[in-house]
């Protein structure tokens, strides 16, 4: 199946916070840090598929401050780079701080997974369903 918004573009609109469906910098509410738009003002595509769609997104986020903040603290004290007050004290800061930094990116990370897996389900690469056919095909 040819899909008119590839998983490239997908990909990179992710990566930049954009709508996977049409592109626009809509996935934010305009002058707000952290709160994500129901719908994109361009094309309609709801960002919100399903109650809860946001515990995905705050897993991926604990994931990365762990893996990628956390845990280089933790081999930077284990491997004499770093005083065992210092790690602390970055590790306390980073694991309040880089969630807060990454939020936007977790969210739209999120939301870029699910149509990676599942590119059919944009409005832009939906087709027409012919008489008798299951639309899950």
């Amino acid at each position: 199946m040819k899909f008119t918004v590839t998983r490239g573009a997908i990909l990179q609109r992710g990566l930049t916070h954009r709508c996977p469906n049409c592109g626009a910098p809509t996935l934010f509410v305009a002058g707000s840090l952290f709160t994500i738009a129901p719908a994109c003002a361009d094309c309609g595509l709801k960002f919100e598929r399903d109650e809860g769609s946001f515990l995905g997104a705050m897993s991926l986020n604990y994931g990365v401050t762990v893996c990628g903040f956390l845990v280089p603290v933790l081999v930077a004290y284990l491997a004499g780079l770093l005083a065992g007050r210092p790690a602390v004290i970055l590790a306390g800061l980073g694991a309040v701080g880089f969630p807060i930094l990454f939020y936007r990116s977790s969210r739209s990370w999120w939301l870029m997974n699910y149509y990676l897996v599942l590119p059919h389900h944009l409005p832009a690469n939906q087709r027409q369903i012919a008489a008798g056919e299951d639309a899950n095909t």
